[in-house]
């Protein structure tokens, strides 16, 4: 015998809903933010690179690399589910500015710079 179904709805209860306009604004400021990041690590690789005289220097390179992926990898969550922590991450390290996030609902702005504010006082 089955159990009965039980009626989940989607998003669970305390998830944001997000409407079509705000998905479309959250991946323009999600993939800037990731474009960015990107683009400091080819800066900081090239740099890197450009200073390269011993074979140590090339194992230097490849952990620099490695921590940034992984980094990378566990910042840039494109779930719904986790967008308003990613963005209060992201505004918290200035990687994303509010008015990137404009068009956004207020509830989930509010979450956001409280995610922000919280990542601020954590890091002192």
């Amino acid at each position: 015998m089955n159990p009965p179904a039980t009626q989940r709805t989607y998003p669970y209860p305390n998830e944001p809903t997000w409407s079509r306009s705000e998905k479309a604004i959250a991946r323009t400021a999600f993939d800037a933010a990731l474009k960015r990041e990107f683009q400091d690590v080819i800066r900081k690789t090239k740099q890197m690179t450009n200073q390269i005289k011993e074979p140590a220097d090339v194992r230097e390179l490849e952990r620099y690399l490695t921590q940034r992926r992984k980094e990378i990898d566990r910042k840039y969550d494109y779930r719904y589910s986790r967008l308003t922590h990613v963005f209060g991450r992201l505004v918290y390290e200035g990687r994303v500015s509010e008015e990137e996030l404009r068009g956004l609902g207020e509830d989930k702005l509010k979450s956001i710079r409280s995610l922000a504010e919280f990542f601020a006082k954590h890091a002192a």
